[in-house]
């Protein structure tokens, strides 16, 4: 009823119970009055009992449906009891993808997807350099304090740098990797510690007390978690040091695995030096401030800057970016993301895999829905009860699948490149538990509503006629599972492109020379500590000595000490050659390694032209350099460059300080085979400028060639020499060679490894697909099998037949799959090497395979249909 009808219902009433009311003596305003409070009274009651019956009626309606949804649960687990086979096998399809996805789910959500452990993380920002264009370069301690002076977009700033100090107890000295910071670095952080303090402005200066905060762990796996700590003396970095605060469990800002932190206590003359760039910054943004606002701030202080220090600032300006992008890092992020797809393929086979059994098993109760439909069921209540036994299936398998992701997820973390920061913090918690049921959830619509649809539209009459010969007709009409097994081979087809691309990759790598000769070297590292070595003259005379002495040792056949042989160590340092304008345009961007005279005979390292050091190289010398080939054609062009001149490390302009190219070294793939050379200079260590030990942290590494046997035993030689040279001093980061070139490749290693897993696992799926669909037609067609047979057909002329209806799927599933690997192998241009993501050998050898393995999958119930008797199929008509 409108509701003007309404109230013209009601108006009439009114009307009535008035003249009732006149008619017994009451006045007639006030039966007016009366007649619409009666009234009143009985519409909110008539209300009441409206909403009332309707709550009611909900109540019953959702009791009915909660009725219905248990006895669908009942059916579901009867009808799994009685197919256990087609449960186990479809359970376990779904348990590998759901697995596999809520696993690398966990992994991304911790690395990539959870917030920094900090009060206000997203106002955590890193403050970095960009020079030439290029952004994400370190701060000079200049620029910092400068700049920090010159912004107001930040409650906080700190800064700091990695420094490798010894702890000695006695005769014991063992390595410790700490943080030289800036009294406000824990200020940014918002962390208090859990024991004690952090520092003060004052200790963090020149000539203070020494003091030092420890990590938890630190604290806890070297000192026994003793609450006494604070206040006790220790000697680290040469100096002793009061213990004036612990940090609570997990502060590790850049998860580097900090293990102490002391005042880099920066003296006048650094803090006036600009040209020094290895501080990491860090700032907390203003309350109400913003990410563009402090990159504003930032950009007019560069350009103050630029203005002030022209030749140490030029084209160099700062720039800030969330702090959470430097602790993951863009190719951490990169290749987590592209894996995280990858198993999400999987997952998709794996419902593709499960909505095939699920319409081969609609097809073999055609004749169950059919009655149900004739004898009342509405198509939704069919449809509803099928994708209940489908969501029962699902959730069954998102149980066996977070089991599986916690095994997958611990498996990951062992056996994962180094590099992926936060990976300990990977676990099967409460949000990757909701992404699993998530996953179950979205599994079953994949897989179950489609072929819940189509079990519904089977009629009884249909479902009733329904013999051999017509479920021979159905067969060829069947294009749903043909479709979803041509989906799948698409989807195994990208994978194994991309596992193929990637281990193509990995075989270019093993036969790209890496410039050295790493076999039979051992490799450790020495740090000296700030206090007794403050003196740059005096580490360098301890490093000459230690490479002179180590070359002397009998079994030693060859020694040297180089700032970083192998991976991405070395100070980057800008070169001007002789005859261009000393200034910082005119720069190319080189590594630094210092040197002594016998790295390149004992790394193996080819001097194309020129000579390598020698004794002429000393001390008071003529400077000398040896630079790289791709250094050599960046600065000379086409040219001959010894005897050339070039201004770096040390002097200015006004008082250049000109060393001469005195040899070409062949270029080497310092970060590995999948980089490419980056240019690279030598400065002999007898002229290496003093200041360069500071940048080095007085850390150098010992290269040594054992005359016979397997390098490590060149270690207790190592040991013997330094503790002849300073016994309070240990031995780190002790490796082979080529142990570092594993850890340099792990990464590649680890993708192609997991991606061809993944891809192989897609095709084993696939492969179960195309058997499942051409056994399911073989089973369909047994009439018309029959019939051919009767009428002469052989038995090859019955497996072409069948055979024709998997290669359909899979001849189709191959083309799209090609498009899609083209589409989406661009995203692994990054990660290959002597092999373009478009390469036409990966491709055909791929198709190849998955025709090979579709063949044998569809042969073998191809060839069952063979065996079909004649007599036995046309007994049936």
């Amino acid at each position: 009823m409108r509701r003007d009808e309404v109230d013209s219902e009601l108006a009439f009433h009114v009307e009535m119970t008035a003249r009732e009311l006149e008619a017994s003596g009451m006045d007639r305003a006030e039966a007016r009055l009366e007649a619409e409070r009666r009234l009143g009274d009985m519409a909110e009651m008539r209300r009441r009992l409206k909403r009332l019956a309707v709550q009611r009626d909900r109540s019953r309606r959702r009791a009915m449906r909660c009725e219905e949804l248990g006895q669908d649960v009942r059916q579901a687990l009867g009808q799994l009891g009685r197919s256990p086979g087609f449960a186990v096998l479809a359970i376990a399809t779904l348990a590998l993808g759901i697995g596999s996805t809520t696993g690398m789910f966990s992994v991304v959500n911790a690395v990539i997807l959870r917030s920094l452990p900090y009060a206000d993380a997203d106002r955590l920002v890193e403050v970095h350099e960009v020079w030439q264009g290029v952004s994400g370069g370190n701060v000079s301690a200049g620029n910092f304090v400068d700049g920090r002076e010159l912004t107001n977009s930040f409650s906080a700033m700190g800064a700091g740098h990695q420094v490798n100090l010894s702890l000695v107890e006695g005769d014991a000295a063992e390595r410790v990797l700490a943080w030289a910071v800036t009294h406000d670095w824990f200020e940014v952080f918002g962390v208090r510690p859990a024991l004690g303090r952090t520092f003060t402005a004052a200790e963090d200066s020149p000539g203070a007390d020494g003091v030092v905060v420890l990590s938890h762990a630190f604290w806890s796996e070297r000192f026994g978690a003793d609450a006494r700590i604070v206040g006790r003396e220790i000697r680290l970095g040469g100096r002793p040091r009061t213990v004036i605060g612990v940090m609570p469990a997990g502060f590790d800002p850049f998860a580097w695995g900090d293990r102490a932190w002391v005042p880099v206590a920066f003296t006048p003359e650094r803090r006036a030096m600009h040209d020094e760039h290895y501080l990491i910054a860090v700032g907390r943004l203003a309350a109400g401030g913003t990410l563009a606002d402090a990159r504003l701030d930032l950009d007019r202080a560069g350009a103050i800057l630029r203005e002030r220090y022209p030749q140490d600032n030029a084209e160099r300006t700062l720039m800030a970016r969330p702090l959470s992008e430097l602790v993951v890092g863009a190719t951490a992020r990169a290749r987590l993301l592209v894996l995280m797809g990858a198993v999400t393929l999987v997952l998709l086979i794996a419902c593709g895999n499960v909505a095939n059994l699920l319409l081969a098993r609609g097809a073999s109760r055609a004749r169950e829905m059919a009655v149900r439909g004739a004898i009342g069921a509405s198509r939704g209540r069919i449809v509803r009860q099928l994708v209940t036994e489908s969501g029962v299936l699902a959730l069954v398998a998102a149980s066996l699948g977070a089991a599986l992701a916690s095994a997958g997820i611990g498996l990951f973390a062992r056996y994962a490149p180094p590099g992926i920061p936060r990976l300990d913090e990977a676990g099967l918690d409460a949000t990757a538990l909701l992404f699993a049921l998530g996953a179950a959830t979205i599994t079953t619509i994949l897989a179950g509503t489609v072929p819940a649809l189509r079990a519904s539209r089977i009629s009884a009459a249909a479902a009733m006629r329904e013999g051999p010969r017509g479920a021979s007709t159905a067969a060829p009409r069947d294009r749903m599972r043909t479709l979803l097994i041509g989906g799948e081979v698409a989807l195994a087809f990208t994978l194994l492109v991309g596992a193929g691309l990637l281990i193509r990759s990995a075989l270019a790598m093993e036969r790209i020379d890496p410039g050295f000769d790493l076999d039979g070297i051992m490799t450790a590292r020495v740090t000296f500590p700030p206090g007794a070595y403050a003196d740059g003259e005096a580490t360098r005379q301890s490093f000459i000595r230690i490479a002179d002495e180590l070359d002397a040792r009998p079994g030693i056949r060859a020694a040297a000490v180089s700032q970083a042989p192998m991976g991405p160590g070395g100070n980057s340092n800008g070169l001007v050659p002789e005859g261009r304008p000393l200034e910082a345009a005119s720069a190319i961007d080189s590594r630094l390694r210092v040197v002594t005279s016998g790295y390149f005979e004992t790394l193996g390292v080819r001097i194309v032209a020129g000579r390598p050091f020698d004794e002429s190289d000393a001390a008071g010398g003529n400077l000398t350099m040896i630079v790289s080939e791709t250094l050599a054609r960046r600065a000379w062009p086409g040219e001959d460059p010894i005897g050339r001149r070039v201004i770096c490390c040390e002097g200015s302009p006004d008082d250049p300080r000109w060393k001469t190219v005195v040899g070409v070294a062949a270029d080497v793939r310092s970060d590995g085979p999948a980089v490419e050379p980056r240019p690279e200079f030598y400065l002999p260590i007898t002229q290496a400028p003093v200041q360069a030990f500071d940048w080095m942290d007085r850390t150098m590494t010992l290269v040594v060639r054992p005359a016979v046997g397997e390098p490590a035993g060149a270690v207790p030689i190592m040991r013997d020499v330094l503790g002849d040279i300073d016994p309070g001093v240990p031995l780190h980061s002790i490796s082979s060679m080529t142990g570092a070139l594993l850890r340099v490749t792990a990464t590649a290693r680890f993708n192609f490894q997991l991606l061809t897993a993944l891809g192989i696992t897609g095709l084993l799926l696939a492969v179960g697909g195309i058997y499942g669909v051409v056994a399911f037609f073989v089973g369909l067609r047994r009439y018309e099998i029959g019939v051919r047979i009767a009428l002469g057909a052989t038995g090859g002329d019955v497996v072409r037949l069948m055979m024709r209806q998997g290669f359909v799927a899979v001849l189709g599933g191959i083309v799209v799959g090609v498009a899609a690997s083209l589409a989406s192998s661009r995203v692994l241009g990054g990660w290959l090497v002597g092999v373009e993501p478009t390469d036409p050998l990966t491709y055909s050898a791929t198709a190849a395979l998955m025709l090979l393995v579709g063949a044998a999958a569809a042969f073998v119930p191809a060839r069952r249909a063979t065996r079909v008797e004649p007599t036995e199929s046309l007994s049936v008509v």
